[in-house]
């Protein structure tokens, strides 16, 4: 049961909201961040920490988020000052709902630029403006891509233009209809990559790089590696995927749906990390990090294989997809708080969204040219949103969330939601209640650089920590409860 008596539109169906969601989680980031550090921080043994990260921490919250967006039936704004109101709590739990679509849009804009460089890399693989014979030289054109404020504004420019076009035609037509071709599409081309990897002679280093079971190399760091990645991956915490829930039709299962979201955006990673290392190892280069791997050594190792041109053109036109796919998700709790409050029609929420955005991602465009020497606190532009977002708002929205579910609204608000039996809904509320606070405390101390967080052979405090917090919190619920929601 609703609290909103608006109609408000729906996927068409449940597929449509998976990928959609996944589309949000699998972006840029996921492409080379995760197979690069399942490699480094011990290939399995990874993995199957960061899956237990994923269930203790991703899933709960995520599941979270999609029952109050599908409760509230709104944008972030809208849908938790409902619920809220609903539950009869203190108006300002409300503005988690302003700080997660603040966030959401912050990302964006300098995300544009980032996503500028895909398609700025396709047209000059198409083109043939990668022709450089070292990493050095690679790296000169990189640079020279950024240097140039028309040149790397024209691309963020690009982006923003076609995010605007998908999410003014609406959720159906527009979001749901173009994730549903660019998702599989982005599927199919890894597949393709994947294939050629297969005979490329590089294919059982990438695996052994990948899939090696090494806990040795499990060190702490990778540890909180896994833990933040699987909080960031699947696009918690900055109104996008509590949006899309808003879309959600009420005979949808949010655990399955969920389940499948967290299982793709990890198949996808790894799969990504099966195309791409493949071509690395077999052309001896090293499997670095970061956009030196996407755009500097992969370009060189692409020139150096058979039908280089046309696999290269593969790799970046999914890389595209990929940016894009994760932009539109952004955007749209903007866009929705615009359509619902603002009496204005949703293309033209989108153009005006769109102009903003432009804005801001222009200065944020510009710390990698003219605007090099423009800092505050050491920190350019560019670099102040990622680090207000990356660091501070989503963990702080992230751990907002989870309290306001777990000791804030209603408990009949989520049973009903869920729809879980009552032992699937009790480990559901002890881990947003203590496992998932916990874990994006760990999360937002380490971002912060505070203090370093070690695991070591701590695992048997950590579960005595665990134990005393259960205890204290059922012991101190009550009081909590009253004091959260005075």
């Amino acid at each position: 049961m609703t609290t909103n008596a608006q109609p408000r539109t729906q996927w068409l169906g449940r597929w449509g909201f998976i990928l959609a969601a996944t589309g949000s989680a699998v972006g840029l980031g996921n492409i080379w961040k995760f197979p690069y550090i399942t490699g480094e921080f011990g290939g399995g043994a990874f993995v199957l920490v960061y899956l237990a990260c994923i269930l203790a921490v991703g899933v709960p919250v995520m599941m979270t988020e999609i029952a109050l967006g599908r409760r509230g039936r709104g944008s972030p704004v809208d849908a938790l000052r409902r619920l809220v109101a609903e539950s009869g709590r203190g108006s300002v739990w409300s503005l988690l709902g302003w700080m997660a679509m603040l966030c959401g849009f912050l990302i964006l804009s300098f995300y544009v630029v980032v996503a500028g460089w895909s398609f700025a890399y396709l047209w000059k693989m198409l083109s043939g403006g990668l022709t450089g014979s070292s990493v050095d030289e690679m790296a000169a054109i990189f640079a020279a891509n950024n240097a140039s404020p028309l040149n790397l504004g024209f691309w963020s420019t690009l982006v923003t233009v076609a995010t605007m076009v998908i999410v003014g035609k609406g959720v159906q037509a527009g979001i749901e209809k173009s994730v549903s071709w660019m998702m599989p599409g982005m599927v199919l081309m890894l597949l393709l990559l994947i294939g050629y990897g297969v005979f490329s002679g590089g294919f059982p280093a990438a695996v052994e790089f990948l899939f090696s079971f090494d806990a040795g190399r499990l060190s702490s760091e990778g540890m909180l590696a896994a833990l933040g990645h699987a909080f960031f991956t699947l696009s918690l915490a900055s109104g996008a995927i509590l949006t899309y829930g808003s879309y959600l039709p009420a005979t949808t299962s949010i655990a399955r749906t969920t389940l499948s979201v967290a299982l793709a955006d990890t198949v996808v990673a790894l799969m990504a990390g099966l195309a791409i290392f493949p071509v690395i190892f077999a052309n001896g280069m090293s499997p670095s990090s970061g956009p030196g791997l996407i755009f500097m050594s992969l370009p060189l190792a692409f020139q150096a294989i058979p039908m280089g041109t046309l696999f290269g053109v593969l790799f970046f036109v999914m890389l595209s997809m990929a940016a894009l796919t994760s932009s539109i998700s952004m955007v749209e709790a903007t866009v929705s708080w615009l359509t619902d409050n603002k009496g204005i029609s949703r293309r033209s929420a989108s153009w005006g969204t769109g102009l903003v955005l432009w804005l801001i991602s222009t200065l944020a465009m510009l710390s990698f040219n003219v605007g090099a020497d423009w800092t505050l606190a050491g920190k350019h532009f560019f670099d102040w949103l990622d680090y207000l977002t990356s660091r501070w708002m989503m963990p702080l929205g992230g751990l907002g969330m989870v309290m306001l579910a777990g000791f804030v609204l209603k408990s009949d608000t989520f049973r009903e939601e869920l729809g879980l039996s009552p032992v699937w809904h009790a480990l559901w509320l002890f881990m947003v209640r203590y496992v998932s606070p916990l874990g994006i405390l760990m999360i937002f101390v380490d971002a912060l650089g505070i203090t370093r967080v070690e695991f070591g052979l701590h695992w048997p405090w950590l579960l005595a920590i665990l134990v005393a917090a259960t205890l204290l919190g059922e012991f101190a619920s009550p009081r909590l409860r009253r004091m959260l929601c005075s």
